[in-house]
């Protein structure tokens, strides 16, 4: 038996002893364990799960161990999900700090910061949120305008951002700032970690169709923010963003793994709702399309996925991440809107009591994938990023007033 097998094994035992019943099924929104000071633990169980998994380093297990993670190689941390994905175990911790910001602070913070905050965020000790689009500056994020004053020792930041995931729930944030109003758009920008209980700083909710309000606007009035918060040098902030963005586009390619969401899919859905006609095939031809096409896409989606790890594990490059966010939101927009259409009327309910708690769930699914062509970068601009970088297709002149 060879190691990576011998490491399979190993840590299909793992999980067997360590991960409780209760935690190999879907979590629902209120048992989802969240970063932070004040975090709670909805059961016995998923408290118990996480505290095996962050003392075994799992929380983060590609982190090196003196961060807290396990820092088990590519290959290993491939072994690990697929188990884990095998028994239905739900993801032990969520905080955008591991999926974001952890990952560029390992390529770009100083030893201090790391130090600092990276075992913070792999014991789930401090919950992050992101501070980057403005309410003038989204799509074209170079265009911001919160700014940040060189006092000597330290940034004095003025200034709002909004669509801020969680930013009413999370202890800390990391920020574009301008710093240098005189300089080209991404050239003045600097990458700021703001305490969120900092003076000055407060949050407004933003009420979404869903009925939720997961995002905020984040106001910034005369906040006094420590020299030794800042992230790479001074004035190089967009290389740090750009960094960062790659994890998140990745993290927006695989959306709907830890959303609450029905315990079916389309097919279970089809068979359900629809059903067979005497020829044993979906009833409804329309339907039944629409089903193929998803399944097709869903499963090259599975494919694309795992050829990027194979060209990290031979230490290609190639463009197929650039697309990744792009195919996979839309697919999963696609894959909602299939869902309300098999379900018919029975998608139509709210809050009603006379729906499943399944039926009521596919509409909410919906509502809130409609964010998904906006968050981490709008699909128009990944359109036009896809075109430029990865099929080097030229810009086309444009039209005259």
């Amino acid at each position: 038996m060879d190691a990576l097998a011998t490491f399979r094994q190993e840590t299909r035992d793992w999980l067997e002893a360590n991960c409780p019943a209760s935690q190999r099924q879907p979590a629902v929104r209120e048992e989802q364990v969240w970063a932070g000071k004040n975090k709670s633990f909805p059961t016995e169980d998923g408290k118990l799960w996480f505290e095996r998994c962050r003392d075994k380093g799992y929380t983060v297990p590609e982190w090196p161990t003196e961060y807290g993670g396990a820092g088990l190689s590519d290959a290993q941390c491939k072994v690990l999900r697929e188990e884990m994905k095998a028994i239905r175990a739900r993801t032990p911790l969520l905080d955008i700090g591991i999926w974001m910001l952890g990952p560029a602070l390992i390529e770009y913070g100083s030893e201090a910061q790391k130090a600092e905050h990276l075992p913070k965020i792999t014991a789930g000790n401090i919950r992050w949120c992101q501070g980057y689009s403005e309410p003038g500056a989204g799509s074209d994020l170079a265009s911001l305008q919160t700014k940040a004053e060189d006092k000597g020792d330290h940034f004095l930041v003025n200034g709002t951002k909004i669509w801020t995931t969680n930013g009413d729930k999370s202890d800390w944030i990391f920020c574009l700032v301008r710093t240098d109003p005189a300089a080209r758009k991404q050239e003045g920008i600097s990458f700021l970690l703001i305490d969120m209980e900092s003076e000055g700083v407060s949050v407004t909710p933003i009420e979404l169709i869903s009925g939720e309000s997961e995002f905020v606007q984040t106001f910034f009035d005369n906040v006094k923010v420590p020299k030794e918060n800042l992230v790479g040098e001074l004035n190089t902030g967009w290389s740090v963003a750009k960094a960062l963005l790659k994890h998140e586009r990745k993290l927006m390619s695989e959306i709907g793994g830890d959303t609450p969401g029905p315990t079916f899919g389309p097919v279970q859905a089809a068979l359900e709702y629809v059903g067979k006609g005497e020829d044993g095939k979906l009833k409804d031809r329309a339907l039944r399309d629409q089903l193929v096409q998803h399944e097709m896409n869903f499963r090259a989606l599975g494919l694309a996925h795992f050829r990027t790890f194979e060209e990290r594990m031979t230490g290609q490059t190639s463009n197929l991440p650039l697309i990744m966010k792009y195919c996979g939101t839309e697919e999963q927009k696609r894959k909602e809107e299939l869902l309300m259409a098999l379900l018919g009327s029975q998608s139509l309910g709210w809050k009603d009591t006379q729906f499943s708690s399944d039926e009521l769930l596919t509409p909410q699914g919906w509502a809130f994938s409609k964010a998904l062509s906006i968050a981490g970068g709008c699909s128009e601009v990944q359109l036009d990023i896809i075109a430029k970088r990865a099929l080097n297709m030229p810009e086309l002149p444009r039209a005259s007033a």
